[in-house]
């Protein structure tokens, strides 16, 4: 046997002559035998090395080897340690038994049988050996678990990490089974969809989202199960019912029995592209309404001319010359059109002086025609000239969105209120005009009125682009000015006014007072026959 596999066995006897015959037999078990003469001594060896048997001889009456005894019991780093009593039978062997009744103390009295001693002995060894080897095996499954555990901890600690990198993406990240049973539900997802993710998990994705998709659904779960992911975009619903457009990634998972997808909401982007080719047609349309209205202007002149010299000629008679006039009232009206359509397409370089009820009444004579169809009364009231440094066009613009907008409120007919007066904007101490547009149409939602100038909102449904009123803003603020909504209920019905207000140059009033629509006249235009 070698060393390394040799076990210590400590003798402890006072006895030379009992030692004598029992030393030889235990010698031929290999194991490594370790003898002291004192206590102190055999305690030292204790401490020092790990023992599998105490050999102590008992000799009455000193009770050095009972007091070693009674220490390698009691003490926990020595359970693993049997003890052996040798004793010449003066003591009484219930004393013993008594104080050390254990599977692991033996009582051997002599004369010895060396043989029945190196039997015991071996079995002590034996069962030592085993629970050494248990212990062994013990440590390292323990040693494994602690590792694996640390292990299982790091790894659901980057799980953790992921999960919350996950749910912290804006995009919609969804795991669902081959069932199209939802398993996760990032807060992005509940930011698209409306849906919190305890209302989700469990629920069939395509239910749920009542998905519209540009291929069949079999061609897509195909294409996953080949290839492992699919790229497209879906059709889907919130939960307040708005339909969004969302571009997806679909991937399958190893195991083949789950799918990840990544969807964002791409609603506003299609939004913009169209509204871009929109105004790319209508600034396309407006060149060549300008420059038919330029071409017009030239044989206008001429004809405007010819009729003036008809007009004065002194052959014509009363009769003709009534209808020459009144052909030159018609040829104003339409120089007056062409002059207007210049105006929207040509733009000044530098700001100009202009008059916001200038502004107004040109934009209300180009709504003339929708004013006449939907029965809606004009109400006019210019209290001042309002006069503001800026852009025509742009102006124009503004107050042809509130106007239009207006209108369209009020299908059934209805009154429509335009006022201009001076005002100060007490929050800025700041002289300038109030603009007013109301109408008595519809009204606007409360829940919709945090949203109004929010680009892409709309409450015409898909007639609307949604940009009328956040480009109106645009215009409003980089005049420094403010614009504001209020929608007033009544039993009577709603009033719904936007307020304007423009810092002017001054408060001063025109050359000519306009009398008449323009100074708080209350006409009605005739219904179109």
């Amino acid at each position: 046997m070698s060393k390394t596999d040799q076990v210590n066995i400590l003798i402890l006897d006072d006895q030379p002559s009992r030692l004598l015959s029992y030393e030889p037999c235990l010698t031929e078990l290999g194991e490594n035998l370790i003898k002291t003469a004192s206590v102190t001594e055999a305690i030292s060896t204790l401490l020092k090395s790990e023992v599998a048997a105490v050999l102590i001889g008992i000799t009455p009456p000193a009770r050095d080897g009972i007091e070693l005894a009674e220490m390698v019991s009691r003490h926990g780093c020595f359970e693993k340690t049997a003890i052996i009593f040798i004793s010449d039978g003066s003591m009484k062997d219930s004393e013993l038994v008594q104080k050390f009744d254990n599977d692991a103390t033996v009582y051997v009295k002599t004369p010895i049988d060396p043989k029945a001693l190196c039997g015991k002995v071996k079995s002590l060894v034996a069962l030592h050996r085993k629970k050494s080897t248990s212990d062994k095996l013990k440590s390292d499954f323990d040693r494994r678990v602690d590792e694996r555990t640390d292990e299982l901890l790091k790894s659901q600690a980057k799980l953790k990490m992921r999960a919350r990198l996950l749910d912290i993406a804006t995009e919609a990240i969804i795991v669902r089974d081959l069932n199209g049973l939802i398993s996760f539900w990032n807060s992005g997802a509940e930011k698209t969809y409306g849906w919190t993710r305890e209302e989700a998990l469990g629920r069939k994705i395509h239910q749920l989202l009542q998905t519209t998709f540009p291929v069949p659904f079999d061609e897509i779960e195909k294409q996953l199960r080949e290839r492992g992911v699919w790229h497209g975009r879906l059709t889907q619903s919130r939960k307040n019912g708005h339909r969004i457009v969302l571009d997806c990634r679909k991937t399958m998972n190893e195991e083949n029995d789950a799918v990840l997808e990544v969807n964002r909401d791409i609603t506003s982007e299609i939004k913009a592209e169209e509204v871009l080719r929109a105004t790319e047609k209508l600034a396309a349309m407006g060149r060549v309404a300008g420059i038919i209205a330029h071409e017009i202007n030239n044989p206008l002149a001429a004809i405007t001319n010819i009729f003036y010299l008809l007009r004065n000629h002194p052959q014509l008679g009363d009769e003709p010359r009534a209808l020459v006039e009144r052909a030159e009232q018609e040829l104003e009206r339409v120089s007056h059109i062409t002059r207007q359509t210049l105006s929207f397409y040509r733009e000044a370089k530098q700001p100009i002086l202009v008059f916001v009820p200038e502004i107004l009444d040109d934009v209300l004579e180009l709504q003339n025609r929708l004013l006449r169809e939907n029965k809606i009364t004009v109400r006019r009231k210019y209290y001042s000239a309002a006069p503001v440094t800026g852009f025509p066009a742009e102006l124009r613009q503004v107050f042809l969105n509130l106007v239009g907008n207006a209108i369209q409120a009020m299908p059934d007919g209805g009154v429509l209120g335009v006022s201009v007066r001076e005002t100060t904007d007490w929050t800025r101490n700041l002289r300038g005009t109030m603009i007013s547009i109301t109408d008595t149409g519809v009204g606007i939602q409360p829940e919709d009125a945090s949203q109004l100038f929010q680009p892409f909102f709309s409450t015409k449904s898909t007639k609307g682009t949604g940009l009328g009123l956040w480009i109106s803003q645009g215009i409003v603020q980089k005049y420094e000015g403010r614009i504001t909504c209020r929608t007033v209920r009544g039993t009577g019905g709603n009033v719904t006014s936007f307020r304007v207000f423009l810092p002017g140059i001054g408060a001063f009033e025109r050359a000519h007072h306009v009398e008449g629509e323009t100074a708080g006249h209350e006409y009605h235009v005739p219904a179109a026959h």
